[in-house]
């Protein structure tokens, strides 16, 4: 039997995600980088960020199609008081009632889009990204059975959709944007995708994990 294209390269990624992702642990607070920046970068910019964080955390959920992976993407409701018809990630705050990063999490992805913790396979954790509205927030990676069916929460988010991580992958699809954050200049990346433009917070983080793929070696 023929693998279907894509195939070979969707079981290397697979494996290089586990094995640099092996052992990661949330960041400890006050850690992370900004805007998912490298770290030397970030640190030239961590005066912008306010006194104190809120901690939050989303899922990176890698859909594990057998010809490929693909990020599974949200795009938010566009009446949310808060970043209206943006793309991002399932998650948010982390509560009181949550273990740690990993619990808020799933249980965010759970209510948001209806993702149970079963199809759910966890393989670690990105730094810390350090956002200047207030929030600091823990990406766990995951992979996840193809096939789910969905449930959205209308009130949260308007729509899912994915995009292959070798798009991701690819340095062709990276678009240099230069954003003026308080008195400073900062040169960050969006992922345009078709008609979508992946940019902010969602972009940093997948820029986060182009460098742990692309890197010689593991490094965090």
């Amino acid at each position: 039997m023929t693998a279907p294209p894509g195939a070979a390269e969707g079981v290397e990624l697979r494996q290089l995600l586990r094995t640099r992702l092996a052992g990661s642990q949330p960041s400890r607070p006050g850690e992370g980088t900004l805007a998912g920046l490298p770290r030397d970068i970030s640190e030239r910019y961590r005066h912008l960020l306010p006194a104190t964080l809120t901690p939050a955390a989303v899922l990176i959920p890698l859909i594990d199609h057998a010809d490929g992976l693909t990020v599974l993407l949200t795009e938010r409701a566009p009446d949310l008081r808060h970043h209206p018809g943006q793309i991002s990630f399932p998650g948010g705050r982390i509560e009181a009632s949550d273990s740690g990063p990993l619990a808020a999490a799933l249980r965010e992805t759970e209510e948001e889009i209806g993702l149970g913790r079963a199809a759910v396979e966890v393989l670690g954790y990105l730094p810390d990204h350090l956002i200047v509205t207030g929030y600091a927030v823990t990406p766990v990676v995951a992979l996840v059975a193809p096939g789910q069916r969905l449930h959205l929460d209308p009130i949260e988010v308007a729509g899912t959709f994915e995009v292959p991580l070798a798009h991701v992958l690819d340095p062709a699809n990276h678009r240099l944007r230069r954003r003026t954050i308080g008195d400073g200049v900062i040169e960050l990346y969006d992922l345009p995708y078709g008609a979508r433009n992946i940019w902010g917070a969602t972009a940093g983080m997948l820029m986060t994990l182009y460098r742990l793929l692309t890197a010689p070696e593991a490094r965090r």
